[in-house]
């Protein structure tokens, strides 16, 4: 894919005006994971590969595919030159100042994959009909999901996005093959992205690898287009044994998947995604309250040690049935299903936008163990689609304010509080009215009253924040700590499943 060195006039300055702001953030909370990806520079530099992936010094274990762990590898290299005690395997929640400086420039030097990808996208269209994708590339380059995750709470997830978004690209131009290895490597990067491979795979399937218009009992074979089938697979088995070989040659893929995949570690990721079990868990919380303050009942007397107590690891519940890691999975499979049958029968690639999307929501609605950050996988694909009707803007603002605010309690220090909100509010107001003016009107046939509730709901967060914020200071909620987060998470999850709702039946019935 042939990029210009040079960024576009409006992308440098945005660059120039994003880090100009994240410089500012050094200083700034930064969370467990700044101590995971810290610990992995160490693992990968000072321990040779057939330990990575058994290193346990610290519980931050490296649990990552292995191309992040050699790009952690790369990193600490030049984190060699700055300060070599943050490489020391056993320097447990070490940061110094440098280590610090350090960790934050390599998440805003990464981000340029995201800026070259967003610019890719960009130049897709002639340069005298660009507005649209302009405000869709900016809503994401500024995305204060990124900001909170990346920039403040500290992961890499720009720089992944970016990897996705240069796939979306190349399957817009019709190069398919390229396409597919950009996800492949992506998988191989964060395994998260799995949620989405669904939609990969049938839409490769369907438009690149099968010729249907041959169809028939008798020609069968020739359905089949070999050399695409051929070139594809090889393509993405390539990258899989790069990544995977070293891994495989050492007989260390059972430990790796175990690192990769832990089914222990409960249904809800801490306190809680803003899921449909956290719908499920809040309703089994109510009831049992209620169930023990108005039956004298000793099976209610006491509080088990269940999950909505807000315990990670936890999948018990203390009224409604347990659920079953086969059971989520049965779920999302169901619903990923339904949203690929309308791409494979007119295989776009707005159909395959809106099959991944719905992917992504069906992972993150009924995943197991899903985690809050986990929302960018729909709000990213789902962005590419605001603009081509207004009908999407509802859910599509659903979504992000939703989500948007469900990563909220990820940043719980004094001094940021006041970035979060201005900042993803202004991010709101701002696109708000940029989507609003740009988005065509396709069909008249909008549900009015369905839009007003939906704004309702949308000033609904205000009271709902400063409640948040204020509760604690009031001795009446005296020992209630988990309820800010749980009336956060479940407040959202309504946003996003009505989201889900409406984007479903606009892509399945109109």
């Amino acid at each position: 894919m042939a990029l210009k060195c040079s960024l576009l006039p409006a992308l440098r300055y945005a660059v120039i005006a994003s880090i100009s702001f994240k410089l500012l953030l050094y200083p700034a909370y930064k969370s467990t994971d700044f101590e995971v990806h810290r610990n992995w520079l160490a693992i990968t530099y000072s321990k040779p590969l057939n330990e990575w992936y058994y290193e346990e010094t610290s519980e931050w274990t490296l649990d990552y595919p292995p191309c992040f762990a050699y790009f952690e590898w790369i990193l600490s290299q030049f984190a060699n030159w700055v300060d070599p005690d943050m490489l020391v395997v056993e320097n447990l929640d070490y940061a110094s100042t440098a280590a610090v400086y350090f960790q934050r420039t390599s998440v805003i030097m990464s981000e340029f994959v995201l800026v070259y990808a967003l610019q890719a996208y960009i130049q897709l269209l002639p340069e005298n009909n660009r507005q649209p994708a302009y405000a869709i590339a900016m809503s994401i380059y500024f995305s204060p999901g990124l900001l909170i995750i990346d920039n403040i709470h500290f992961q890499y997830n720009a720089m992944l996005f970016g990897v996705l978004v240069w796939s979306l690209v190349a399957m817009k131009q019709q190069r398919f093959l390229l396409g597919a290895v950009l996800f492949a490597i992506l998988l191989c990067f964060k395994h998260i992205f799995l949620y989405l491979a669904p939609a990969y795979f049938a839409y490769l399937l369907r438009i690149y690898c099968l010729d249907l218009g041959t169809f028939s009992i008798k020609s069968f074979m020739r359905v089949i287009r070999w050399k695409n089938s051929i070139c594809l697979a090889s393509s993405v088995i390539a990258v899989a044994l790069v990544a995977f070989g070293p891994f495989i040659y050492l007989g260390q893929i059972p430990q790796l998947f175990k690192r990769l995949f832990p089914f222990s570690r409960g249904l809800c990721h801490a306190y809680w995604a803003p899921n449909i079990w956290a719908l499920y868990s809040a309703s089994d919380r109510a009831l049992f309250l209620l169930l023990r303050r108005f039956l004298n009942n000793p099976v209610y007397a006491e509080d088990s040690a269940s999950l909505t107590r807000g315990l990670v690891g936890i999948s018990s519940f203390n009224v409604l049935p347990d659920v079953e890691p086969r059971t989520t999975f049965l779920l999302t499979t169901f619903y990923q299903l339904i949203a690929l049958i309308p791409m494979i029968m007119m295989p776009t690639h707005d159909k395959f936008l809106s099959a991944l999307t719905l992917c992504g929501y069906a992972s993150f609605l009924f995943g197991w163990h899903v985690h809050e950050k986990a929302i960018l996988l729909v709000i990213v694909p789902f962005s590419f689609l605001a603009l081509k009707d207004r009908r999407y803007l509802t859910p599509f603002y659903l979504l992000t304010v939703s989500g948007y605010v469900s990563l909220f309690p990820l940043i719980f220090t004094s001094p940021e509080a006041p970035i979060k909100y201005l900042y993803t509010f202004t991010w709101i107001f701002a696109f708000y009215n940029v989507f609003d003016d740009l988005a065509p009107v396709r069909t008249m046939h909008r549900v009015f009253l369905l839009d007003r509730i939906a704004h309702v709901f949308l000033l609904g967060f205000i009271p709902l924040l400063l409640f948040v914020t204020l509760y604690s200071r009031f001795a009446i909620f005296a020992g209630y700590e988990f309820l800010g987060l749980m009336m956060i998470s479940t407040y959202c999850s309504v946003g996003i499943l009505s989201s889900f709702v409406g984007f479903s039946w606009l892509y399945l019935f109109t």
